[in-house]
């Protein structure tokens, strides 16, 4: 199941409006923070899908029976880009485990390379609902190496992909790699992919604009 939020009018569309916007990202700060907030509001309607019991609440003046989560949570991202979504997702989900995922572009050539992770930490995942965070979907290839390291720490109840900008590429090669109970939250879908696997419109590169470019 793919939720796409452009599809429906909300303030979701002036953040992800304005991490496109070239002029916008000057401001590294608004940058980063529009990235979180959409990642927020893409929490939110996660959290629906969540699995909820009725408990009681002992207030200051009674006892009030309240509806709330019962399942276990790990956040997972790709470092260095996913950080900002990361924080969105954890400023709702506050209670849950994260899992931290370093992978790269190793090139071969010009056009060619290979996604190589070099370093993992993460906490079981057997029985809980795994929530990976990227801001950007180009091929899919660097979502699917991580996902097949993740799976070594367990077997999630439930998978949720969260990505800013996706490509229709990127969604049909990941779809093949992961389960088909996977849920996946997508800010927009952009048609363009070039041949150094950029995203066309997209936003450029996301890591530099949050944090700098690299040498």
């Amino acid at each position: 199941m793919i939720t796409n939020f452009s599809k429906t009018n909300s303030i979701f569309n002036q953040f992800l409006s304005e991490i496109r916007d070239a002029r916008v990202q000057k401001d590294r700060l608004r940058f980063r923070k529009n990235l979180e907030r959409i990642a927020e509001i893409m929490a939110y309607e996660l959290s629906k899908t969540l699995k909820y019991s009725e408990k009681e609440i002992t207030t200051p003046l009674g006892e009030a029976m309240m509806n709330t989560c019962d399942d276990e949570i790990v956040l997972a991202t790709i470092l260095r880009a996913g950080i900002p979504m990361h924080q969105g997702l954890l400023n709702y989900f506050d209670k849950a485990d994260s899992a931290f995922v370093s992978a790269f572009r190793k090139h071969t050539s010009k056009d060619e390379f290979e996604i190589e992770v070099e370093y993992c930490a993460s906490p079981s995942l057997d029985g809980k609902v795994l929530i990976i965070s990227d801001p950007m979907l180009a091929t899919g290839n660097s979502l699917a190496a991580v996902y097949q390291v993740l799976k070594r720490y367990g077997t999630p109840k439930q998978i949720h992909l969260v990505f800013g900008i996706a490509t229709e590429e990127g969604l049909n090669f990941i779809e093949k790699k992961v389960p088909k109970s996977t849920k996946i939250w997508v800010g927009a879908v952009d048609l363009e992919l070039t041949a150094q696997a950029y995203i066309v419109p997209g936003l450029g590169d996301a890591g530099d604009l949050a944090f700098g470019e690299k040498v």
